[in-house]
């Protein structure tokens, strides 16, 4: 898996502001983490990509309304899947592991599932938009075809069940 440049602008993206707040900030705090909401055209902490995109500080996620899902998504798994004590550390820029990166992709899909408004077959329709690229050609292809030592990765550390 590989990440280019995010799509042009006006892309149509499911945002932060097109789905329940509270249900995303629920999903992460079942993870033990944050989400903290910042207010629109304010400049938005740890955003790795710059803005619209979501940011990481230990265990806070940052997004706006304008936020992307996949990108909220994306950025609270890298937290879920790193161990607490790396976790706390973790400003921007969460990992240079490609397995966790894997992980992050692949557990990004799965809870997706559990966002009402959103599920995996939009997400993954996004994460395509956005830029993300497989050498299968898509997100679908690689989390059904290609994404197995990315699930078994995540079985291991509890974080999806077998």
């Amino acid at each position: 898996m590989s990440l280019s440049s995010p799509p042009a602008p006006g892309a149509a993206i499911l945002c932060l502001g097109d789905i329940a707040w509270e249900e995303a900030a629920a999903l992460l705090a079942r993870h033990g983490l944050r989400l903290n909401r910042v207010a629109d055209g304010q400049p938005i902490p740890g955003s790795y990509w710059g803005e619209p995109e979501a940011g990481i500080i230990a265990s806070d996620v940052y997004a706006r309304a304008d936020t992307p899902v996949h990108s909220m998504l994306h950025e609270a798994c890298h937290l879920i899947v790193l161990p607490p004590e790396r976790r706390a550390q973790v400003h921007t820029d969460a990992t240079d592991s490609v397995p966790e990166e894997d992980a992050t992709c692949y557990l990004q899909i799965v809870l997706a599932a559990q966002l009402p408004g959103v599920g995996s077959t939009r997400l993954m329709a996004d994460m395509d938009a956005w830029g993300y690229t497989y050498r299968l050609g898509s997100t679908r292809a690689w989390f059904e075809q290609d994404a197995e030592d990315a699930k078994q990765w995540l079985t291991e550390r509890g974080l999806l069940e077998a």
